[in-house]
């Protein structure tokens, strides 16, 4: 355990860490192609990932793009021991003994056509989350706390429909994009919704993690907007009084969080609150100005305001591609923000050539925050 539970630092990084990353163009792969080089344990890219784990050393950790592998000796156990427990650079090793890894929607079979091109291919485009195979972009998160695993929460399989005001995804002439049958099935998650307690100095805090699909690689029709669009949302109605009685979990418990926990939300939400980039703003914008969400210190680097220098907002961008869409969003409830930060060095700064391409590590930068924890 660090020396002092009161201080703690929540990340969230999204690693590129699946099959397509390490293969040539063209060629195709599966989990196994990840499950090799952890174990391995020399592959340059993720050795600068576990790198930037060591430099900013959360105390809890999501990952965004980690293949989920059933077996997690072969996945999240072989990248802890063989790149996390090995000290990269001038950094110091890391370990994380408690750790949550599970299925996800991306990659799983659907058996429908729902990108409407003529045929069912049941990969990619018509998996319930694009995906070329199951478990592709999983997520898993990393802590140095006791998760409550009896607790914790999933919403894998709620269903689209069930969401009320739920965005209509049409054609050209009015008529629904999916067919009934499909629809009938559709998860609402392109991943995953997690809901994961952990026990931090005696006191509950609930990790909401997510990866809300990309607001592109659609049509005039824009089901991946719309669905980016509720899949934040989502977050927003679940820490609300009132407007969570709909939701319930894989385990069909109903209901949303408690009003008087603590919680932090984190994730690639693939979506800008500074109107960048082609998601709709105002879910992004509703959860991040959320009355139960402190919002006080939004995390920035100077290597993202030299990328970028002629935009006003560039600072606060964690994406190679310029735009915000990674965040840590802590409850005003029971925490104080100490500081924040994207790891994201200038040219002149150490830890460059970390960040220095998207080979380097990866296309997204870790954000984290430091949090002090306060009375209930």
């Amino acid at each position: 355990m660090p020396a002092s539970a009161t201080d703690l630092t929540f990340a969230t990084f999204n690693v590129s860490m699946e099959a397509q990353n390490y293969l040539p163009r063209g060629e195709t792969g599966d989990s196994t192609v990840l499950a090799k080089l952890l174990k391995e344990g020399q592959h340059s890219q993720i050795r600068n990932i576990a790198h930037i784990i060591q430099l900013v050393r959360p105390d809890v950790l999501l990952l965004n793009e980690f293949d989920y592998i059933a077996d997690p000796e072969q996945g999240i156990k072989a990248f802890i021991k063989h790149y996390l427990n090995q000290a990269q650079g001038q950094a110091k090793a890391i370990d994380y003994p408690y750790f949550y890894y599970s299925t996800v929607n991306t990659g799983q079979p659907s058996s429908f056509d729902l990108d409407n091109d003529g045929k069912a291919s049941n990969i990619g485009a018509d998996a319930w989350g694009f995906g070329f195979y199951p478990g592709q972009y999983g997520m898993v998160l990393l802590s140095k706390y006791p998760i409550n695993t009896q607790q914790i929460r999933t919403f894998q399989h709620f269903k689209w429909q069930d969401m009320p005001n739920f965005m209509p995804t049409t054609k050209a002439d009015g008529s629904a994009w999916y067919s009934t049958e499909a629809w009938a099935q559709f998860p609402l998650s392109s991943k995953s919704h997690w809901d994961i307690p952990l026990t931090i100095n005696n006191k509950i805090v609930h990790i909401l993690a997510s990866h809300p699909t990309p607001p592109a690689f659609d049509g005039a029709e824009k089901r991946n907007v719309k669905r980016n669009h509720d899949e934040i949302r989502f977050w927003s109605d679940y820490i609300t009084s009132g407007k969570a009685d709909y939701i319930y979990d894989d385990k069909g418990v109903k209901g949303g969080l408690d009003k008087s926990v603590r919680f932090v939300i984190m994730g690639d939400q693939n979506a800008s609150v500074d109107k960048e980039g082609d998601a709709i703003n105002s879910a992004i914008s509703g959860l991040v100005n959320h009355l139960k969400v402190n919002n006080s210190l939004t995390p920035k680097s100077n290597g993202a305001a030299e990328h970028t220098p002629d935009n006003p907002v560039a600072a606060y961008h964690t994406a190679a591609w310029r735009m915000r869409a990674d965040y840590v969003l802590p409850s005003k409830l029971g925490f104080t923000v100490k500081n924040s930060g994207v790891f994201w060095p200038a040219k002149d700064e150490a830890g460059y050539e970390l960040v220095s391409s998207r080979n380097a590590s990866s296309d997204h930068r870790m954000v984290w925050l430091k949090l002090a924890l306060t009375e209930d």
